[in-house]
């Protein structure tokens, strides 16, 4: 399975380039990093520490926003990775940058780089930053079965998205839709989820505003 993402993942290269000055603040990068065994192979994903100002307590990719000393959109996700889980940039093998998203209801352009690392790591949170670290078999994510749906509503409306539980995590928006979509285009997974359509959500987003 591991050598099958990696040879699939080769459509997408690295790009070195670097954000330009005014893109600070607006830009960020994430690490979806993969280990362990060929045939099923882990992520590592983490916790959002429950204080912070954005997405507190969520499941999400090691990463952060790029900063004006940072190389290149890489080195943000290496530099972020070993600041939050103690995970030091060589030893991690760089294979791929997906494209760049943006989390729902956020002017924030997020590039998701993929690495491998070999075990087993010896990682620790930062806990001004993150409360847990956890390993989610890649498997887990290729079954359609272990998906279930949850609604957010508020008083414009309800919008409706898919999560996976997983050891007490609910694994959903951004960071799943990053691995969803990287599955289906290396190993063609075929998983299909239900997402709110944009015009859903910019319609509830103009009633709030009325």
């Amino acid at each position: 399975m591991l050598e099958t993402i990696k040879n699939q993942l080769k459509k997408f290269p690295l790009n070195p380039a670097k954000p330009s000055q005014q893109d600070s603040g607006a830009t960020a990068a994430v690490l979806v990093l993969l280990h362990g065994a060929q045939d099923n192979p882990k992520v590592v994903l983490t916790q959002r520490a429950m204080h912070l100002n954005n997405h507190a307590g969520e499941v999400a990719f090691p990463g952060g926003m790029w900063d004006l000393t940072d190389e290149s959109l890489l080195h943000t996700a290496l530099r972020e990775t070993h600041e939050e889980i103690g995970l030091s940039a060589d030893l991690v093998e760089p294979i791929a940058m997906l494209p760049v998203a943006s989390p729902k209801r956020r002017t924030l352009r997020v590039t998701p780089f993929v690495g491998l690392a070999n075990g087993p790591l010896e990682l620790h949170s930062e806990p001004s930053e993150i409360t847990a670290i956890f390993d989610a078999p890649v498997s887990l994510f290729i079954d359609i079965n272990n998906y279930q749906y949850f609604e957010m509503t508020n008083e414009q409306g309800a919008l409706r998205f898919p999560f996976l539980p997983y050891k007490g995590y609910k694994i959903w928006g951004f960071t799943l839709k990053v691995l969803v979509d990287m599955l289906n285009t290396t190993l063609d997974a075929g998983v299909d989820l239900k997402y709110p359509s944009d015009e859903l959500i910019e319609e509830l987003r103009s009633r709030g505003q009325q």
